[in-house]
């Protein structure tokens, strides 16, 4: 049972699960409160359509021959075996209806706007690879992912605290959606090879090896920058912009160095910790730019 476990546990993909945390609490941080059971339930919506992001991703690109054992990265579970693709397409159809679920509730609490949002996202999550057209395969999985985990994560998560979605919010959910798409574009880069032998031109694909290597390093760059801009304008014009308190999120840049100086030469398997490091940066980012907009917002008060 342990092992089985595991194996849902793997396929999941934990080590990327902050890119759906991070978001979420950026957002709870620049609505300037938070109440308890909606930010859990946000929570619950952001990493269960992940996660059944994930296992979607696994259930197609298994059942389209994209994902074969020539494959760099770690096993899928349709791919390898592990699991049956009506299995993890199950696992896929739970998680999107856990997602549904707490994001009626919030629906029911706030406006119901948010449901024909939320409906666009289950569109967006089963189609970035499945569909007769999957649209990762036309490059356009970054700006959907910018879209989806990073606007639309993190203005949503101070929507549904304070019932509006403060100028903070919305320039907060650029640096957010920038280092994820970083995250997916290490994902990219990492499977160049087997995506164009199985006909998946995702972005990498389509603007190669070397071009998307920068682009990597140019998200993580340009996340900073952001924060840096947001704060410019808020010093120019008070009120508008980020508050000065958001320039914590630089005491994160250490943990950008490592994974832009393996981006550069890594190939492979030795990609992987380039997305996992994205990760983690993405996670510290997003707390230290949290913590930055609690302080304003208490010190404002």
């Amino acid at each position: 049972m342990r092992a089985r476990l595991g194996v849902w546990w793997h396929g999941a993909r934990p080590r990327t699960l902050g890119a759906s945390v991070a978001p979420v609490l950026v957002g709870m941080a620049a609505a300037g409160r938070a109440v308890a059971w909606r930010s859990v339930a946000a929570l619950v919506v952001a990493v269960a359509l992940q996660v059944g992001a994930n296992y979607a991703n696994d259930y197609h690109d298994g059942v389209r021959g994209v994902d074969t054992e020539r494959r760099a990265g770690p096993p899928r579970l349709v791919a390898s075996g592990l699991a049956s693709p009506r299995a993890v397409l199950a696992a896929a159809a739970a998680c999107i209806g856990v997602a549904g679920v707490a994001g009626l509730a919030l629906a029911l609490a706030t406006t119901l706007w948010l449901v024909p949002l939320g409906a666009l996202a289950i569109a967006a999550l089963w189609l970035y690879s499945g569909g007769p057209r999957p649209y990762a395969g036309l490059g356009l999985g970054e700006l959907s992912v910018f879209v989806f985990f990073g606007l639309m994560a993190t203005a949503g998560a101070a929507y549904v605290n304070a019932e509006r979605v403060s100028e903070a919010a919305w320039w907060a959910s650029v640096p957010m959606g920038l280092l994820i798409v970083a995250i997916l574009e290490a994902n990219n880069v990492r499977d160049i090879r087997t995506d164009a032998a199985a006909g998946k031109r995702t972005l990498a694909v389509r603007i190669g090896d070397r071009a998307a290597r920068r682009l990597y390093r140019a998200l993580l760059i340009g996340a900073y920058a952001a924060v840096v801009a947001g704060v410019l304008v808020g010093i120019a014009a008070p009120g508008h912009g980020l508050p000065e308190w958001a320039l914590l999120a630089l005491a994160s840049w250490p943990l950008a160095i490592r994974p832009m100086e393996r981006i550069g030469s890594a190939e492979g398997a030795a990609l992987v910790p380039v997305l996992v490091d994205t990760s983690l940066l993405t996670v510290a980012f997003g707390a230290l730019l949290a913590l930055g907009l609690w302080i304003a917002g208490a010190t404002a008060a």
